[in-house]
């Protein structure tokens, strides 16, 4: 299986970007549509807890892809030991 992390002497494909996010353990990222416009995200290390305005809760691990806009969400969460780390790949 390859690794989705990138060496710092890979590029990133014409017309791509690649942004990362960690979430520390134990904390909390307020939900803003904006900050996923246009990105597919992989949580490449940790888990996440995705927190609808409604309350519930979905949990995401390692390995998962998905799309963050549009979703009626309050925050992500990482409720696990150790910092997430999110892979966002947008177009330029």
């Amino acid at each position: 299986m390859r690794s989705i992390f990138r060496r710092s002497s890979d590029r990133m494909p014409r017309g791509f970007e690649l942004r990362t996010v960690e979430v520390p353990a134990g904390a909390e990222r307020i939900y803003e549509e904006a900050e996923w416009r246009d990105s597919i995200v992989v949580i490449a290390r940790g888990e996440i807890e995705l927190e609808c305005l409604g309350g519930s809760r979905l949990r995401l691990e390692r390995g998962t892809m998905l799309w963050l806009v549009g979703l009626p969400l309050r925050a992500l969460h990482n409720i696990g030991v150790e910092a997430a780390l999110l892979l966002a790949v947008s177009r330029r």
